[in-house]
């Protein structure tokens, strides 16, 4: 597959590499596993000299040995041999003062399983040789827990050291348009949803589906849905090491809200356990779900529900670790008819989070929210608001456009556009036809 987009992305990293020419830089890159992070730098850099190091769970020696012949290949400068990596580093940092390159050093939070001194040795060797120091240092990593652990948390030795701070998230809606046009130029809207449905513009999903010819609905599912398929573990490839050893609890709790029980109160009536912290934790630590209130409601309100920001996490958890004990004794299709059971309700789900996301890469609206009142009743799917302007938008969202009844949404926003009388108030119906 070729490389798309990431245009802001490539002129924030040439940017950097060009003030690394007279001042080291050291940029901490984060973003969820598969999403192109490590294609995005391999395609970023045109300037300078491009070292890669990739942290494994191995052993340090065997790490730096790696490392230095990385190092010895790309800069044709022998460096010798390292048992550790705070000596190789402090070499790194002395070659910096000679010639301006760059290093990549991949999966940076796993040197807390390998040496978790290292970061302590990092945060020496960098204030010892920065001032005189041409590196262009990025720090990537893909577990947003202990990415911000290292760097901001106010305890920890890299606390404060960073230049930069990136985060890498999935293709917006037009790239994911503009790939799927160019590998199948007749898709559907209906191919699109499902498209957009199971990858959510995650550069890895996209890969498989391309390389697989997967663009219309019925090969998407084809393809998810075989004995030998990626997507099946890949939840679990995804979040394992995030959540640790108590990855259960977190998993039931993603399970309920992907089976729309995204209430505390429901999902503590069926697991029967306070998930206060746990929610809160995925929310702030891992940034894996979102806590939404409804349009209007203060910071602070109960009426609250959460959901998953990851369109493929979301699917898997509805579907694939749900049902689980069919995919574990090899019957995959059993899962692949639930799906086809509940896929007219399911993608409509999906079809609001596609406008609503469309909405916000639109750059139009000052918020969007849904909307329902303190008894869970007049529901609207989006409101948008443009503050400046002086415009609130209301949408309703049917996968089937005759299924829309503007009247019935103005009803329901009555009790809004009373508080915002000088408002221009528009009402939009959002389906299929309109992707």
């Amino acid at each position: 597959m070729k490389f798309y987009n990431r245009i802001s992305e490539i002129a924030t990293l040439q940017s950097i590499e060009q003030i690394s020419a007279e001042t080291a830089q050291m940029t901490m890159m984060v973003g969820r596993r598969r999403v192109g992070k490590t294609t995005l730098l391999k395609n970023a850099f045109q300037s300078t000299p491009f070292l890669y190091f990739f942290v494994a769970k191995k052993n340090e020696v065997l790490l730096c040995d790696e490392f230095a012949r990385e190092l010895n290949e790309k800069s044709g400068i022998p460096v010798g041999s390292y048992s550790g990596f705070a000596d190789l580093f402090r070499a790194i940092m002395q070659l910096s003062q000679q010639i301006n390159f760059t290093l990549v050093i991949d999966e940076f939070q796993e040197f807390r399983t390998v040496n978790p001194s290292v970061f302590s040795d990092m945060q020496n060797i960098w204030d010892a040789s920065k001032e005189n120091s041409k590196i262009n240092l990025i720090l990537c990593g893909s577990i947003y827990s202990m990415m911000n652990r290292i760097f901001e948390n106010s305890k920890e030795p890299l606390f404060g050291r960073t230049t930069s701070r990136m985060n890498i998230k999935a293709f917006d809606i037009n790239t994911i348009k503009e790939i799927l046009s160019d590998y199948h130029p007749d898709y559907t809207n209906e191919d699109l949803l499902a498209f957009y449905m199971i990858t959510g513009g995650v550069a890895k999903y996209i890969e498989q589906l391309v390389n697989k010819k997967a663009f219309t609905r019925k090969a998407i599912l084809d393809t998810l849905f075989t004995e030998e398929s990626f997507f099946l573990d890949e939840g679990r490839n995804v979040l394992i090491d995030e959540f640790g050893k108590d990855y259960g609890n977190y998993f039931s709790i993603l399970s309920l809200i992907a089976s729309s029980k995204t209430d505390r109160s429901q999902i503590e009536s069926i697991l029967n356990m306070d998930v206060g912290g746990y929610l809160d934790r995925l929310e702030r630590e891992y940034n894996i779900i979102n806590r939404s209130r409804p349009f209007g409601a203060k910071e602070g309100s109960r009426s609250n529900k959460y959901k998953i920001e990851d369109c493929f996490l979301n699917f898997w958890f509805r579907f694939i670790y749900k049902y689980r004990s069919a995919i574990e004794i090899g019957n995959p299709g059993y899962v692949r008819e639930i799906v086809e059971r509940d896929y007219e309700t399911y993608s409509g789900i999906l079809l609001e989070k596609y406008f609503s996301t469309k909405m916000i890469q639109s750059k139009e609206f000052s918020g969007i929210q849904g909307y329902w009142n303190s008894r869970g009743e007049n529901e609207i799917d989006i409101v948008a608001v443009n503050d400046v302007e002086k415009r609130l938008t209301f949408c309703e969202v049917k996968r089937n456009s005759r299924r829309i009844s503007l009247a019935e949404l103005e009803n329901k926003a009555k009790d809004i556009i009373a508080k915002y009388p000088k408002y221009m108030v528009e009402f939009k119906g959002l389906s299929l036809d309109d992707m």
